[in-house]
Order: C-alpha cells, then structure tokens, then sequence
C-alpha cells in the first residue's frame, strides 16, 4: 500500500449515525413550540381525540409537543376591530357609523373559540355581530337624534346587544366607541339650521324673560317708594313740621356766618333766615 493513501477507520456501525442523528434533529425541532408574550396555544392531537378543550391553553414560553401533534397560536391581548357601517335610521334614511370595538378571547375557553369559530373569529364573528348590533340600535332613532344628543346612548347601547352575542362567542367584548355619525348633506344642512333656530328662540325667550323680571322689580320698587311716602306724608302734621322747621333754623343760627333771622315772617309763622354774608 503507497505511504500518501489515506486509510480512514469508521467505528463498526458508524455510518448509520448519521441519519439517526438528523432524524433525531428533525424530532426535536418538530417537537418543540415556543409561545411569545401575550399569545396562547391550542393542542391540537392528531391521534388524540383533536382539539384539547379540556386542557388549559399552552401559555407563554417553550413547550415539547409531539410531533403528530400541532399547536394553534392565538393573540389574546386586546385588539381593536375599525369599522364604517352603512345603517338606516327610523324614519329609513341611510347614515354612515365609524365605530371601532375592543375585544380579546376568553383564554380559559380559547380550545372552544378554534374548535368552533376558528382563527378567523374576527371576520366569522365579531364584525357580523357588531353589523347587527348598530343597525339595530340605529334603526330606533331620528337622524336629528343621532345628530345632536343621542350619541352616546347609542354607544351603549351598542355595546350591550354585541356584548350579548360575543359572550356566547367566547369572545370578551371590553367597549365600543362611535367616533362619527355622518348623514346625508341635506339632512345635516337641515338639521343644523332648525338647530340655530331654536337656539336663537330659546335665546328670544330668555331675553323675553329677563325684561318681564325687570320691569316687575322695577314696579316693586316703585310701589314700595309710593307706600313708603304715603306713610310718611300721613305722619308729616303742620305742627311736627313746624318743630322742624325751628330745629334747623337754630342750627344754622348758631354757625359763623352773619344772616338775619326774622322771626314769625314766613308761611304758618315759621322763621326766615336773611344773608350769608
């Protein structure tokens, strides 16, 4: 044999290693299932009955699953659902509804959402249920309510009624927001202006209003000042004012400034006070 031939030695059995060690590769990687932050895992067994709804969903983390098995990852933070819906009002006229709804799945239900409804929930259940929900709400109400003062009573109220259905669903409906209801131009135009109109009759009355209160507290006024001289006049006698009239001119007799005073001259004999010299 030449010195350069190169004599390699394989361990009795070695050339089956290899394949067992890319099978055994192949197992491992098809055996394991790694849940990220905010997800859960349905089990789903090929040759165990299917979907494992009496187990608890596979949580956050790194999990071995057989590999006839799979796992169904699912999103169960809350997410939020847009939606423009075309709906009737009561009197049949078409309004446009941007509303949007939070929701997340009921994790400890989460095997009987996919047995169920699916991974495609969202358009199977929720946007049906919530379509269903607004117009059934909208259809109770006049344009001019959903306008001005009924906005969000009809949040609520939508709300409630998809509330109800999602609950079913094994859904968790957390809310639901109306962000605009937009009518027909002329509808708006209308209503707007029968809303300026009454706004400016109510602000009509309330001047109305306010004049008719004044003019009362003026009238009270003037009767109070009318009953308060009549008193006055019936107690005011010729002799009261007489002595009044003597109190004063002594008063001013006793200041500084030279006058005449001539006394028993005027009117019911009262004093008359001549010069400020």
């Amino acid at each position: 044999m030449a010195r350069n031939q190169l004599d390699f030695n394989f361990p009795r059995g070695g050339v089956l290693l290899i394949p067992i060690a890319i099978l055994l590769l192949i197992f491992i990687s098809k055996s394991t299932e790694t849940i990220k932050s905010g997800q859960a895992g349905v089990l789903y067994k090929t040759f165990g009955g299917g979907v494992a709804v009496d187990e608890p969903p596979m949580g956050e983390g790194f999990h071995f699953v057989m590999p006839w098995n799979k796992v169904h990852v699912y999103e169960i933070r809350q997410q939020e659902l847009f939606e423009q819906m075309q709906v009737l009002s009561s009197n049949g006229l078409e309004i446009r509804l941007d509303a949007s709804a939070w929701y997340q799945p009921q994790v400890e239900k989460l095997g009987l959402l996919h047995r169920e409804k699916g991974e495609n929930y969202l358009d199977r259940v929720i946007k049906p249920a919530i379509r269903s929900a607004a117009r059934s709400v909208v259809g109770r109400y006049t344009p001019e309510q959903l306008y001005s003062s009924k906005r969000d009573v009809i949040q609520d109220e939508i709300f409630v009624e998809t509330k109800k259905i999602l609950d079913k669903q094994y859904i968790q409906l957390n809310e639901v927001l109306v962000r605009d209801v937009e009518l027909p131009p002329t509808i708006k135009d209308a209503i707007e202006r029968k809303l300026k109109q009454e706004q400016e009759a109510l602000e009509y009355e309330f001047r109305i209003a306010k004049a008719k209160k004044e003019a009362e507290r003026q009238k009270i006024d003037a009767e109070g000042k009318a009953a308060a001289n009549k008193i006055l006049s019936a107690s005011l006698t010729d002799k009261i004012l007489q002595e009044k009239g003597i109190e004063a001119t002594l008063k001013l007799s006793e200041s500084s400034n030279s006058k005449v005073v001539l006394i028993g001259s005027g009117k019911n004999g009262m004093p008359i006070i001549l010069g400020n010299q």
